[in-house]
């Protein structure tokens, strides 16, 4: 009796991407036909939303407790986001104060999966505030 062969599955080529330095992967999310708008895009306002999800996961962890989103200092969409695209998003700290955290969060999609092509869809600056049980601010934690 012979061994079973093996065979190496393929792996798609890695796409040239320019991903963000320092910045951990946070969430990653495909986008359903109910989150598309009157254009067959995906809603902006669903990607804030998950933008705001996303850059709050880094921030939760320096608190270490509840935080609220307190500003969102700039928000660019830079491509449409489609049908099938997979998004990531990557987060990075950028300033810790003495109550809050300001976070970078950039998306990308990953595109045709048979040809894999990734794109920068979007970038965010956004700013968390550490609180206490009554909803005040708190100093974070060093």
């Amino acid at each position: 009796m012979t061994a079973p062969q093996t065979t190496d599955i393929p792996q798609p080529p890695m796409a040239p991407a320019q991903l963000p330095d320092g910045a951990q992967l946070v969430l990653r999310v495909m986008p359903l036909p109910a989150d598309v708008n009157a254009n067959g895009d995906i809603f902006g306002g669903w990607i804030m939303a998950q933008v705001d999800l996303a850059g709050a996961v880094l921030p939760s962890r320096i608190a270490k407790g509840r935080i609220a989103t307190v500003a969102v200092n700039q928000f660019v969409f830079k491509q449409p986001v489609s049908l099938g695209d997979l998004l990531s998003f990557y987060a990075r700290i950028t300033r810790i104060g003495n109550t809050s955290i300001s976070v970078r969060v950039e998306v990308y999609a990953e595109r045709n999966p048979t040809e894999l092509h990734v794109v920068k869809v979007t970038e965010a600056d956004l700013t968390y505030v550490a609180i206490d049980a009554q909803g005040q601010p708190r100093p974070v934690p060093r």
